[in-house]
């Protein structure tokens, strides 16, 4: 059976990204707050991916939705996977469920040692490059809050969040089992996790609504704040389909 369900009369959880805190939500919390409570969660306090979602299971309340920007996407969808029950709606922005390819996983080994010897400022330009947003006049600046973002949590919290990267599990099967709501948010010009991996995410589930920004890459919380914050107040504030789908039988 399926039925509708308003989320905006749940709390709701935000998770940042890899080396970003609560100030890439800045913009969406200040219309969001308005309508529910919401809780920045930061992704700490575990080796893995699934750590981190099982030390906020004790923090979070009984039943809330959830938002995950790129590794927040990670730990949003681990918190799918271990306590659907307690999740009313799952969104995703820029993330993937797929494990970390090993050639990927690699690659991330540079940059830790680097991060570690105090160039984490310039490590961070090549997890991000500029070619991962859109091209636009402010591209410049979100790096550079990127960069500042990333200096303030440090290298040590680089190489804790490197590697629940590294060691991520697929999560696949949560979202193909999953009958809550779900959204995934896109920029087009995303090559860190392209456009199609993104709608293959969102195909995994069966309410799902995706928006994909066309003035938007990797980093559509930064890159195009307001237009991310209409999506999100839309999805939050009308009724959302749940449920298990019925299925015509001949």
């Amino acid at each position: 059976m399926t039925e509708l369900v308003e989320l905006s009369r749940y709390p709701l959880v935000v998770v940042p990204g890899f080396m970003s805190d609560g100030r890439i939500w800045e913009k969406q919390l200040r219309l969001l707050s308005r309508y529910m409570p919401v809780t920045i969660a930061p992704v700490l306090g575990g080796a893995r991916v699934e750590d981190v979602a099982l030390r906020l299971l004790d923090q979070l309340p009984s039943y809330f939705t959830i938002i995950g920007a790129g590794l927040g996407g990670s730990v949003a969808m681990a918190l799918l996977q271990r306590s659907p029950e307690r999740i009313a709606g799952i969104g995703l922005i820029s993330t993937s469920p797929l494990a970390e390819s090993p050639a990927k996983a690699a690659e991330r080994e540079p940059w830790i040692i680097r991060a570690r010897s105090g160039r984490l400022r310039g490590v961070m330009q090549e997890v991000f490059p500029a070619a991962s947003l859109a091209p636009s006049p402010l591209r410049g600046q979100i790096m550079a809050d990127v960069a500042d973002m990333a200096e303030d949590l440090g290298p040590d919290v680089f190489v804790s969040q490197s590697r629940m990267l590294q060691r991520r599990c697929d999560q696949q099967a949560a979202l193909r089992r999953a009958d809550q709501p779900g959204l995934v948010v896109c920029g087009v010009h995303d090559h860190i996790i392209p456009v199609k991996r993104q709608m293959f995410t969102a195909e995994l589930m069966r309410h799902t609504r995706i928006e994909m920004i066309e003035d938007a890459g990797h980093l559509p919380l930064l890159e195009q704040p307001d237009r991310v914050s209409a999506i999100l107040c839309d999805w939050l504030m009308q009724p959302q389909m749940r449920g298990e789908e019925l299925r015509q039988t001949g």
